[in-house]
């Protein structure tokens, strides 16, 4: 069952280019979950220099910004450097995040089944509450969708 507003964020301890990052250290700030399939490929690199170019406005709100996807916090450094990204990138090869925020799901490509990230994004207020749940994300307009929510808090 896919995650809603109005569920408690699950728990989550995860490598990031910012250091370990938790629930519990998040605790008492809204924040931004959003999981991606994977580092430079178009739809992702779009989605991530998107919230690197409204990382302030984000900031301004008090609202960290965390991408996820399965990838190596290595590759995680090469894509920020190349794309100049302003936001934090955290590295789940376990899949234990995504599996625990429901977004390993199975997918299909040229009729060839098999199991992904989807993308997802997940704004989660001070108490620990998803506040608004995007599933299947087209991504452009995204980020703007995401800081017009995350001005309600």
């Amino acid at each position: 069952m896919a995650l809603q507003a109005g569920d408690k964020a699950p728990n989550f301890k995860l490598e990031s280019d910012a250091g370990a990052v938790t629930r519990a250290g998040l605790k008492g700030k809204p924040y931004i979950v959003y999981f991606y399939p994977k580092d430079d490929t178009s739809g992702c690199t779009k989605e991530a220099i998107d919230f690197s170019a409204a990382a302030k406005k984000f900031a301004k709100l008090g609202v960290f910004v965390l991408g996820v996807s399965k990838d190596s916090l290595a590759s995680h450094q090469k894509f920020k450097t190349k794309h100049k990204l302003k936001i934090a990138l955290g590295s789940d090869p376990d899949i234990k995040m995504a599996q625990d925020w429901d977004v390993w799901v199975e997918k299909s490509l040229y009729g060839r089944k098999y199991m992904g990230l989807e993308r997802a994004t997940f704004l989660v207020d001070a108490k620990g509450v998803i506040a608004q749940a995007w599933h299947k994300v087209k991504v452009p307009g995204h980020v703007e969708a995401v800081l017009a929510a995350a001005k309600t808090l």
